[in-house]
């Protein structure tokens, strides 16, 4: 998905960005990069590549290569960024945040409008965040420019420039759907995706930006450009799943949220009647965990972790090109306890059921190690829809999805009609539908949090959620 983070400063701020920077590398595995100002050398900007290596060793003599007292930063899950831009409204850095679903016909229009053109990538793609900045210098100033590309864009658009004068302006998606957050500390502002990134480097929060809203920062003040709107449609994904522990959306912790969520799955397990001989409840590490703590302090089991990840050489995500290859690769990463998994009884929860690819090796990988039974759950909904508005890493199409090749399995197309009944544990077709995935995976069990399960944890509002992936509701 992808995360930002900057600072404008009365003083050299190279340092805290290159951290700031650093604390969003969850968000993304493929590149990162800086952009600065100085009143005496201007703009200057890196990009690396970031896939086997991480942000900080990539940028570790950044120091030696770039100063600025107005530094941004971003982590990239998809084009290099951020991209440096000169136009009518001057000279500037900008990195955005989201998906542009209909990238060709936008392009088209700016390419017919005015003659203009693109750097074009490998296969002839235009860069996302190159384009954004293209549909802003269609307008005469910042504000109308932002403004124009979130209203002309199919999918989440989050900005962050930089200017030639040394400000940041900055504007968060018209639906709210990923978070922007504005610090403050003697020497100056600060915007970044994650709360926790400003608050370790001494920032104390100003606040968090409305949907649509847009600011610019200085060393000396932070000014409203474009009031918030109303509607909001934030990602409820954030928090099962992408966010941080440590993070907090909307004064929401994401930690705690999971713990929440583990403790209404187990509630919702007892009143179902599910009754299990378990030795041991576990997290598939390292998002599951939370959740499967939550599970195990509300049922009273004892949470073991069974295995462990390997994070010392294999923190990042690798993908070679063979499937041979990745799953020897995910089979290195994972080191069993034995007397934690032979002959045992484990209930295992996940942060989600996307593919069943990495899940079914997990399991695996347990029963070769001796597991006398494997119990799974899902700390999200079934996954019904792939994601069209934000850039996930793990991005998918609806039939890459397990939940949507078991009911071709099924029932053909015809059951395309009925993914409200296969969501719903409790109907027949639901319950088909966790029994073929079961047998696929050798679960001894399988069950799914609710739609309104993780609302309920989540504690906002439903209708200022975002549940697109679980329900196809907008």
């Amino acid at each position: 998905m992808g995360g930002f983070f900057g600072i404008a400063s009365k003083c050299d701020c190279m340092m805290d960005v290159f951290f700031g920077v650093d604390y969003h590398s969850h968000l993304g595995t493929r590149r990162g990069g800086m952009a600065a100002w100085d009143a005496r050398i201007g703009l200057q900007r890196k990009i690396h590549s970031i896939e086997n290596s991480p942000f900080r060793t990539k940028f570790e003599h950044i120091f030696d290569e770039m100063q600025g007292t107005s530094v941004i930063g971003c982590i990239s899950d998809s084009d290099p960024q951020p991209m440096l831009i000169r136009s009518h409204l001057g000279t500037y850095a900008i990195t955005t945040v989201g998906i542009v679903n209909n990238a060709d016909e936008l392009i088209e229009q700016v390419m017919a409008d005015h003659g203009g053109y693109f750097d074009a990538m490998t296969g002839g793609k235009v860069n996302s965040t190159e384009l954004v900045a293209a549909l802003i210098n269609r307008k005469q100033n910042f504000v109308e420019g932002i403004q124009y590309a979130q209203s002309v864009i199919e999918g989440t658009c989050n900005v962050l420039i930089l200017t030639d004068t040394g400000s940041l302006i900055t504007a968060r998606d018209r639906l709210g759907r990923i978070p922007v957050q504005i610090g403050k500390n003697e020497d100056g502002y600060c915007v970044s995706f994650e709360e926790f990134a400003f608050t370790k480097l001494g920032f104390e929060k100003v606040c968090e930006l409305g949907p649509g809203e847009i600011v610019e920062l200085t060393s000396d003040s932070m000014t409203r450009l474009a009031e918030p709107g109303e509607e909001m449609r934030m990602c409820a994904f954030l928090w099962s799943y992408y966010g941080y522990p440590t993070s907090t959306y909307e004064g929401i912790n994401v930690e705690a949220m999971r713990y929440r969520n583990g403790a209404i799955m187990a509630e919702r397990d007892e009143k179902q009647g599910r009754s299990m001989e378990l030795d041991y409840v576990g997290g598939v590490p390292d998002s599951g965990t939370p959740h499967a703590i939550g599970y195990a302090n509300r049922t009273g089991k004892p949470f073991a972790r069974a295995f462990i990840k390997y994070t010392p050489t294999w923190s990042r995500s690798f993908t070679p090109a063979r499937q041979s290859d990745r799953k020897k690769v995910a089979k290195m990463k994972q080191i069993p306890v034995h007397d934690l998994i032979k002959e045992k009884n484990l209930l295992f929860v996940d942060d989600s059921i996307v593919r069943g690819t990495q899940l079914q090796e997990t399991v695996e990988f347990l029963y070769e190690n001796g597991a006398k039974s494997v119990h799974m759950r899902s700390a999200c909904p079934p996954i019904m829809y792939g994601c069209k508005y934000l850039n996930f890493s793990r991005n998918t199409g609806d039939m890459d999805l397990i939940t949507r090749r078991v009911i071709m399995e099924l029932e053909g197309e015809e059951g395309f009609k009925h993914l409200e009944e296969y969501a719903d544990g409790d109907t027949e077709r639901g319950k088909a539908m966790r029994k073929a995935i079961c047998e696929k995976f050798k679960f001894a069990s399988l069950g799914f949090q609710t739609v309104d399960g993780v609302i309920k944890a989540i504690g906002m509002d439903k209708c200022k959620l975002c549940t697109y992936c679980w329900n196809g509701k907008e």
